[in-house]
């Protein structure tokens, strides 16, 4: 009977134990089933996220790209609305004088910068410093068996550092003080004076001479009597232009308020305001301008290390194609044929030098100051590179000099000639702007060739007046871009020999003409 009992207590517990197991293994069903679930529908879920990202990026990239447009295409406006202006004046009236605006923008290369495609054109220019790094590594490891990274061209170049601080030191120092020291005394005394043109004459006398001496003939003289390099010869002759283009901007605005004929009291500007704009990159004065609200110091940091950048693949570029090749042609006789064959041979060069000089100071060593002064207006240049005609090119290389040689030079020659001989007007503004182009070759190198003014005048001019704005087929932006490389092809090429030939083959007598005349043209003979 006991075992009877045991059996069907067994049986029990196995039919219990049995149940018990159904219904968990039916648990863990249902669980994995759900986790399951749960995994392909995150995973439905991460699929949904990314297209709708992608959707996104794809509208707002749609939408950055046509707000690029409308911003060029507005600018683009804008001059052809000036000029329109200048036109549609009556004749024989004066024409009013108009006055830049000042308005937040950005640089159009940092906007272009947030789209992926010309983030990878930047990168392709990473790629290629990166490609002569390398290449000037292996050739030094295998001929000299050690790393030499070409330092020496750009050691020369910057040498006697202290003396161009010097001089800057002494320019800055003028130029902050006597113009300004000069305006405050004449808005003081000039409105209660009763010799107003003995008053405007001593004035402006004193402020002559002062400046002739001081920003004309001190800059030349340290460059010639301390035999300073290219480049810091160059540091020296842009401050000094940069310098005289402030004061005249400076004393052209505020000077007006000053000589008018009421006796009524004058608000001068500040003394922190000219120094303001003394450092905030534009040549055009005003009391304030448009300002940020806070300092991005990344972004100071990236342009200046990106300035940096363009100065090292400057000289591997120089150290690589240039000079190797120019040092051995000055060794043998000239011919046509090796004139020719350099001259395209240096357009590649030359182009480089030129879009890593633009990028390096129009757009990165202006923006770190614009952006440590917090200088709202970042619109240094426009979009030169889609240029269809040289007088659109000139118009959008670089906005900053542009803006002084329109409102100060060719504004004022059309107010001046009543709004006649406007073709006579531009030409005086080519003239200048080569002139002055000229004149910092010719300091910098230390010799005279006016390539540079030839090539601007000339051809420039020419071109300006030949390929006008109405010129918009893609074939036109082609011929800029090959008169572009051309140009820069002979004059790296020309500029190169004389540079070799004035070594190499020194004047036994300094004479007047001997110094004029390019070296090159006898010396290879």
């Amino acid at each position: 009977m006991a075992s009877a009992e045991d059996t069907s207590e067994t049986k029990v517990r196995n039919r219990n134990t049995d149940r018990i197991k159904e219904t968990y293994t039916e648990q863990n069903d249902g669980v994995s089933n759900d986790i399951t679930n749960f995994i392909e529908w995150k995973r439905h879920m991460e699929g949904v996220k990314a297209e709708i990202v992608e959707d996104v990026s794809n509208h707002l990239r749609i939408l950055l790209d046509k707000a690029m447009i409308e911003s060029v295409q507005s600018t683009r406006n804008e001059d052809k609305t000036e000029t329109s202006v200048i036109k549609k004046r009556p004749h024989g009236s004066a024409p009013e004088r108009r006055r830049k605006t000042f308005q937040h923008r950005a640089s159009l290369l940092d906007d272009l910068m947030e789209v992926k495609h010309f983030q990878t054109i930047y990168h392709m220019f990473v790629a290629a410093f990166s490609v002569f790094v390398i290449g000037t590594v292996a050739v030094d490891i295998i001929d000299q068996e050690r790393v030499d990274f070409e330092f020496t061209l750009l050691t020369y170049a910057f040498g006697q550092l202290d003396i161009v601080v010097w001089c800057w030191i002494c320019m800055f120092t003028y130029t902050l003080f006597v113009p300004y020291k000069v305006l405050i005394f004449g808005g003081s005394v000039y409105p209660k004076s009763n010799h107003k043109i003995l008053l405007s004459a001593c004035a402006g006398t004193f402020l002559l001479v002062s400046l002739t001496c001081i920003l004309c003939i001190f800059p030349v003289y340290m460059v010639k009597h301390y035999q300073l390099p290219p480049a810091s010869s160059s540091i020296v002759i842009f401050e000094q232009i940069r310098f005289f283009m402030k004061i005249y901007s400076f004393l052209r605005e505020t000077a007006p308020a000053v000589l008018q004929k009421e006796k009524r009291e004058v608000q001068l500007p500040q003394l922190s305001s000219y120094l303001y704009f003394l450092f905030c990159p534009t040549l055009i004065y005003r009391d304030s301008y448009p300002r940020t609200p806070y300092i991005r110091w990344k972004y100071v940091f990236k342009c200046f290390a990106q300035f940096l950048g363009c100065v090292f693949f400057n000289n591997y570029v120089m150290a690589t194609m240039c000079i190797p090749v120019f040092a051995n042609m000055s060794k043998q006789p000239f011919s046509t044929k090796t004139l020719v064959v350099s001259i395209f041979y240096s357009a590649l060069p030359g182009m480089l030098f030129l879009l890593l000089s633009f990028f390096g100071l129009l757009h990165c060593w202006m923006n770190a100051f614009a952006e440590m002064l917090r200088f709202a207006d970042r619109m240094f240049y426009k979009d030169w590179w889609n240029s269809t005609s040289f007088s659109n090119y000139y118009r959008t290389w670089n906005v900053v000099v542009h803006d002084w040689l329109f409102y100060y030079v060719y504004q004022e020659l059309l107010w001046l000639l009543n709004q006649r001989f406007r073709s006579g007007a531009m030409m005086v503004v080519f003239l200048i702007s080569a002139s002055v182009h000229e004149y910092i070759f010719t300091v910098a190198l230390g010799f005279f060739y006016p390539v540079m003014f030839c090539l601007f005048v000339i051809f420039g001019g020419l071109l300006n007046f030949a390929i006008n704005d109405k010129r918009t087929s893609p074939v036109y932006n082609v011929m800029v871009w090959t008169f572009l490389f051309t140009g820069q092809g002979i004059q790296i090429c020309l500029y190169c020999q004389e540079w070799y030939a004035q070594m190499h083959c020194p004047l036994t007598e300094k004479t007047f003409w001997g110094l004029v005349t390019p070296r090159s043209w006898s010396c290879y003979l």
